[in-house]
């Protein structure tokens, strides 16, 4: 059975402390496979898989301010770069494109471009479109015309220097030439491999005995990061230029321009570049392009927007983690029928019954799958709960013939029934009422915020049912928590059925116990002495630990890594944080007004806090882990501006950039950016519109600046 997730239930039906609960877990998937699709070069799952990981983390953060911090994968693309190359620090960073699954996401692109830059029609603006190369992203850096070095995407800040290998690359010229070369010119591109010099390559391999790559873009990544250049020279490597990085001079006005000039100093292009003036335009390209996929003899997984304009592109800027004046529109993902041969109810770590198709085995996208979601009771059953329908209100039952989709979550999706194969005898799935973990009744509650019955049954039961304890352990011992090596999902399942680990603090105490008549590691199956030794030699080392991972294995509702960490460095000290928490139980005081004008947190987070804190049962666990572990205070990054240390509240309308964008600035030169006006506030930067923190700050006798004293206080 597929291990308990929530990732089957919708954005909107999520409670808060199943977000952040949901948003840690999607952000260590996404690390894992950056790690494994850019150092690796072994993708786990599909693009379409991978793109809609980045969406529902995105739609959380949306959704959920809260959960969203500095260190958000929202703001990083890719993976570090690997250890065996020097890394190369970029001079401007390789962003990634935000995605588009449909026309109507397209159209809401050109809507959002033209609402930003404040046009209509009368003032058209010029799109350009190209296929999404499917390969890897290198930058090559000339200067006066010559080569001096070539590096991948990495992180998007950081890349690895793979400037020998490029050397051997036809397509990209030692040295540019033509008129308008600038004297340091930095090309982007795609690094890839046509499909019969990869069928050609796999021959030879094979041939040899040697092991086989997957697909063109494996080996083309795998080619490209050979730390013997000799061995990638032996490998038909090509590339195609379409972007750029560091110009000293831009010699044109316009994108396409660009691209005909990268032609013109010797660079490789590609000829399905066209200027689209409206969306209409833009979509019927993407069409032509899909047509022609199958005959292009490289792999391509979707098609490029970009405004054309340069001017406009500088105007538009940057959010986030990629640009927005470019667009990515991806291929739809595959689809395939098979037979629903029953439903499994797994319990999650937050009580939700997630129900589970078992399936007969199909492949889809080059993928068997046997499992997929069913999301939730409702979803199952054909209504929403509020008198609207899921697949005009067909109902999805044992025996069916279902249709699957592979370009959603990590289990694939079941997305309709195939209702003229369904059986005679077939009969309606009944969800069940209690909880198949601990026999606690399972409820759907009414939801006040959407006003609703909730979609998902949910465990009663709390911690008296294994299901959620066992899945609050695991958590604990996460990646992004203790991230304690050698305690797996497996072994804490099999220590805490043998009740050998019940809390956290369990851990902990492992070794001091071993080697007692209750228990002897070494001696159970699938152990040995080495894996014991191992296993407590993690631990130990998991006994000095930050703060704010702390915090977040803790498990507390809403309190993800990224609010952890405002905690962690607002407060300090552990101490400091859980004194304010337990005066914040009065909402008139001054430390409830403190943690609600730490930016990203909220009512609703600030009631988790102290109803965690309040609870006897949580203050004796934490505190049998606070015997065993040393706590340090969250690194602090030592930052000179005039800003640095201040806490700045901004409010109003900005007209230059972003809210996103102003917070975003204020933190990277050592500011703490408030959600609300209070007595601790040194600074507010106020546009049009600014009302009740504005009229708070002048009560409270705090400066007050416009966006455009903002600039010139810290220097454009």
């Amino acid at each position: 059975m597929p291990r308990p997730t929530l990732r089957d239930t919708p954005v909107d039906d999520l409670l808060p402390m199943e977000a952040a609960m949901e948003h840690a877990a999607l952000e260590q998937e996404i690390a894992d496979h950056d790690r494994r699709y850019y150092q690796e070069d072994a993708p786990a799952i599909s693009d379409g898989e991978y793109d809609a990981l980045r969406r529902r983390y995105e739609a959380l953060e949306a959704r959920f301010p809260g959960i969203a911090g500095e260190n958000s994968l929202s703001r990083r693309v890719g993976a570090k770069p690997l250890e065996k190359f020097v890394k190369v620090r970029h001079s401007v960073p390789m962003l990634s494109l935000a995605n588009a699954f449909s026309d109507g996401e397209v159209r809401e692109f050109v809507e959002r471009v033209y609402r930003f830059l404040q046009r209509d029609v009368s003032a058209p603006v010029v799109f350009t479109a190209e296929p999404k190369i499917d390969g890897l992203s290198l930058n090559i850096r000339y200067e006066n015309g010559i080569l001096t070095r070539a590096s991948t995407r990495g992180d998007g800040a950081e890349g690895e220097d793979v400037t020998a290998n490029a050397r051997t690359i036809g397509d990209i010229p030692q040295r540019l030439t033509g008129a308008g070369v600038p004297a340091v010119c930095e090309i982007r591109g795609e690094v890839y491999l046509r499909h019969d010099d990869f069928a050609a390559l796999n021959q030879r391999y094979e041939q040899e005995g040697r092991q086989t790559f997957a697909n063109p873009r494996n080996a083309a990544a795998g080619s490209l990061r050979q730390l013997d250049a000799r061995v990638t020279a032996e490998r038909p490597l090509r590339y195609f230029a379409y972007t750029w990085g560091e110009m000293t001079d831009l010699p044109e006005r316009t994108q396409y321009d660009m691209i005909r000039r990268f032609a013109d100093w010797g660079l490789s292009v590609n000829p399905l570049t066209q200027r689209c003036p409206a969306a209409a335009d833009m979509l019927a390209h993407y069409r032509r392009i899909q047509e022609l996929r199958p005959t292009l003899d490289y792999d391509i997984d979707g098609v490029v927007y970009k405004v054309d304009d340069l001017t406009l592109q500088q105007r538009l800027g940057f959010i986030s983690r990629s640009p927005r004046w470019a667009l990515a529109h991806k291929f739809p993902a595959e689809r395939a029928t098979t037979i629903l041969e029953g439903i499994d109810i797994s319990v999650g770590r937050t009580g939700t019954l997630n129900p589970i198709a078992r399936l007969k085995p199909v492949t889809v996208g080059g993928v068997v799958v046997s499992n997929a979601t069913l999301h939730n009771e409702a979803y199952i059953s054909g209504f929403d709960g509020d008198g609207g329908t899921i697949r005009n209100g067909v109902d999805i039952r044992v025996g069916d013939t279902v249709e699957i989709y592979r370009a959603g979550d990590v289990i694939p999706k079941v997305v309709d029934v195939v209702l003229d194969k369904r059986p005679g005898d077939s009969a309606p799935f009944v969800f069940p009422e209690v909880c198949p973990a601990c026999g606690s009744r399972a409820v759907r509650r009414f939801n006040p915020r959407t006003g609703k019955e909730d979609a998902a049954r949910r465990c009663t039961g709390g911690l008296v049912c294994p299901a959620q304890i066992c899945e609050r352990l695991k958590h604990f011992v996460s990646k992004q928590a203790f991230n304690i090596d050698g305690l797996g999902d497996q072994r804490i399942e099999e220590l805490f059925r043998d009740k050998i680990i019940t809390e956290p603090a369990d851990i902990f105490t492992l070794e001091d116990r071993n080697g007692t008549a209750e228990l002897a590691l070494e001696q159970r199956e699938g152990w040995g002495i080495q894996s014991v030794q191992n296993l407590f030699a993690a631990i130990r080392e998991r006994r000095t630990i930050t703060l704010n991972r702390f915090l977040f294995a803790l498990g507390i509702p809403q309190v993800g890594e990224s609010t952890a960490k405002l905690l962690a460095r607002h407060y300090g000290t552990f101490e400091h944080l859980t004194e304010a928490i337990r005066a914040a139980a009065d909402p008139a005081g001054d430390a409830y007004a403190e943690l609600m004008a730490i930016d990203g947190l909220g009512p609703s987070v600030i009631q988790e806090l102290i109803d965690f804190f309040s609870e006897e049962h949580n203050v004796r666990g934490v505190d049998a882990l606070l015997r065993q572990l040393t706590l340090e205070p969250v690194e602090q990054q030592t930052v000179h501006s005039p800003v640095a240390g201040k806490t700045v509240v901004f409010t109003g309308t900005l007209e230059r950039l972003t809210r996103d964008e102003a917070k975003a600035t204020a933190e990277r030169l050592g500011a703490k950016v408030a959600g609300s006006v209070s007595k601790k506030t040194d600074l507010v930067v106020a546009g049009p519109g600014a009302g009740s923190k504005l009229a708070k700050a002048r009560e409270l006798g705090i400066e007050v600046i416009d966006e455009d004293a903002w600039f010139a206080l810290v220097g454009g």
